[in-house]
């Protein structure tokens, strides 16, 4: 089908899945598209924004953030004024990538492309569900030993935890899904995760594929013409069986007070500016003891490391991290260690304490 409209692909996944890096490598390799990126961030610190703008040299004016880490809520207050302005450079823009936070739902988005106002200009060409071969959803998917004596433990145990259900609305709003870091699990763990996958999306035509290091072809990441917004009642979310209680429909003015809940309000975000002296080593190690001592999903931020012009990025996904120079500091930033930790009830903990004290025993 030929459309005058810009399409859209979303790309969703849990915490660490990937995300950034496949938008990364896409930007570094865009077949001779015009690119214009949205990245949604959960926490004050926007990490994810910072490396592709650096990484791939974005015009300012082609990367947007929306910091609060919910479209869910916010997707009109936010979202819609920023693909306004899109829209008004329509014509320099061949696609727009939006890069969910990893605890947003994909579904409010697609319904948003159906407002009048972005209905004529828009068509979200696919749904891009991003899903970590050794993360935290497929562990609790592939670990059926654990399924199974948590089922015989307690008869009643008949739901699922918060992350298993955001994980399978954004498998069940995807219109292909990847596997990303499929080079870290053998072929047998691989085809295990794929199977559990074919079984949780809406329909066999959802195409399935291992990634690793966010390497897609640009020609088979975008161009699916999926036309995702038509189908949206067949994008069936435990997030709508939550909610049809009460009309939460983005459709209507959006002035009333918001009581939502979200798929787990005991996952929080806190930033942390580390200020006892450390280096990126013994800051991995206070990290790991961290992780093991405290149920921490994510951690991404930035190192300043003494005497080097560079600033360090640190992405760690439970106890993995991945460390690398981006960019040199700039004149006029502030050289500072500074992270983003993605937890449970993480707001009632000292983090700082508890960090710079793992540091202490670690010099």
């Amino acid at each position: 089908m030929i459309t005058n409209k810009i399409p859209v692909t979303v790309v969703t996944g849990f915490l660490g899945s990937g995300k950034t890096t496949l938008v990364h490598h896409l930007l570094q390799n865009p077949n001779g598209k015009r690119i214009a990126v949205i990245v949604n961030e959960f926490g004050e610190t926007g990490v994810d924004g910072e490396i592709i703008r650096a990484s791939c040299e974005c015009p300012e004016e082609d990367l947007v953030e929306l910091s609060n880490g919910c479209l869910c809520c916010t997707v009109q207050e936010e979202f819609l004024p920023t693909m306004l302005t899109l829209m008004e450079r329509k014509d320099k823009i061949d696609h727009i990538v939006i890069e969910t936070s990893g605890l947003a739902l994909p579904k409010p988005l697609v319904k948003a492309v159906n407002w009048p106002d972005l209905k004529p200009h828009l068509t979200v060409d696919a749904v891009v569900t991003v899903v970590d071969a050794v993360g935290v959803a497929t562990g609790e998917i592939c670990d059926r030993e654990r399924v199974k004596a948590q089922r015989e433990a307690d008869d009643s145990l008949d739901h699922e935890t918060p992350i298993e259900e955001l994980f399978e609305d954004q498998l069940n709003c995807a219109d292909m899904v990847l596997i990303s870091k499929k080079d870290l699990v053998d072929a047998e763990k691989l085809a295990d995760i794929q199977q559990i996958i074919q079984g949780k999306v809406r329909t066999s035509q959802v195409k399935i594929m291992p990634i690793e290091q966010g390497k897609v072809a640009t020609e088979v990441l975008l161009g699916l013409n999926s036309q995702s917004e038509e189908d949206i009642e067949n994008r069936h979310t435990h997030h709508d069986d939550h909610h049809h209680h009460h009309a939460h429909d983005h459709d209507h003015d959006h002035d009333h007070p918001h009581d939502h809940h979200h798929h787990d309000d005991h996952i929080q975000s806190i930033v942390v500016d580390i200020t006892v002296p450390h280096t990126p080593e013994t800051l991995q190690q206070a990290l790991d003891q961290l992780v093991k001592e405290h149920t921490v999903y994510r951690i991404k931020g930035f190192i300043d490391v003494s005497g080097k012009p560079m600033r360090m990025i640190i992405q760690g996904v439970g106890d993995r991290f991945n460390k690398y120079f981006d960019r040199k500091w700039k004149a006029e930033e502030t050289r500072k260690t500074q992270l983003v930790i993605i937890g449970e009830d993480v707001e009632a903990l000292d983090l700082k304490a508890i960090i710079e004290n793992h540091l202490k025993v670690c010099i």
